[in-house]
């Protein structure tokens, strides 16, 4: 089914209004009504994290269109707490990747290996230092996942309209407000905690940027989700390491 031919800002409103209607999972529901059946959902957890996400992809046509919209608060970087700053570079190891491989590749040109040798080591030390730090941010998101903590999770992503969210079975949501309001929307009628085990976990870092792949197995109460498999990308600011996209996906057993 097509998508019905309305404005960005339009699409934002009435999305904004959608997920703000539905009960939040850390503040009482301040809505008259709420125009979407939670209750009638029945089943499994993927079943009914689908049926949710469906009644508001519904109203545009079978799909969750992607928002780019301005918004004030936009490339402000998030702030996260004293306890949740274990992925947080050092000084020492927040390093120009870029001039040490020019430097290196110097250095072997002119056949001053001592001295390349020295710099490959500080780029070995660089990418490790880097990969640990996007491992621990994206523990971070998957303890929020698992305690259905929106402020630790409002904390880990980038305040910024090139965010994205992919849900399992929905298209992409983007804008920080967007996405954090749909992981209010998922979580509305789960019990936490929830079960979730992270496996094949890779881990990739260059520069600002690194992503990790896994496969994720969550778990309620006597139900599964199955296998999905996750696609979590990091920007590094200020020397921090903050989500800027989630993209789940749905494999078969």
């Amino acid at each position: 089914m097509a998508v019905p031919n309305i404005s960005a800002i339009s699409l934002k409103s009435r999305l904004s209004s959608s997920l703000l209607q539905l009960p939040a999972v850390h503040r009482p529901c301040t809505c008259k009504s709420n125009s979407y059946n939670v209750s009638s959902v029945k089943g499994s957890v993927p079943v009914l994290r689908r049926s949710l996400l469906g009644q508001v992809s519904a109203e545009f046509g079978g799909s969750m269109p992607r928002c780019q919209v301005s918004r004030s608060n936009s490339w402000k970087p998030c702030r996260v707490k004293g306890e949740d700053l274990e992925g947080t570079l050092s000084s020492e190891t927040i390093l120009d990747e870029q001039a040490l491989e020019k430097e290196l590749q110097t250095a072997i040109e002119q056949e001053n290996y001592a001295k390349a040798a020295k710099i490959r080591d500080s780029l070995r030390f660089l990418h490790e230092d880097g990969k640990a730090s996007v491992l621990a941010a994206n523990a971070r998101f998957y303890n929020s996942f698992r305690q259905g903590d929106l402020s630790a999770m409002q904390a880990l992503w980038v305040k910024a309209d090139h965010v994205c969210c992919v849900h399992p079975g929905v298209s992409g949501i983007s804008g920080y407000d967007l996405v954090m309001g749909s992981w209010e929307f998922v979580w509305a009628e789960y019990e936490f905690p929830l079960e979730i085990e992270v496996k094949n976990v890779q881990v990739h870092v260059r520069g600002d940027v690194g992503y990790v792949t896994c496969l994720e197995i969550v778990k309620t109460k006597g139900s599964s989700w199955g296998k999905q498999f996750a696609t979590n990308v990091f920007e590094k600011i200020d020397g921090q390491w903050f989500m800027c996209i989630h993209h789940a996906s749905y494999i078969d057993l």
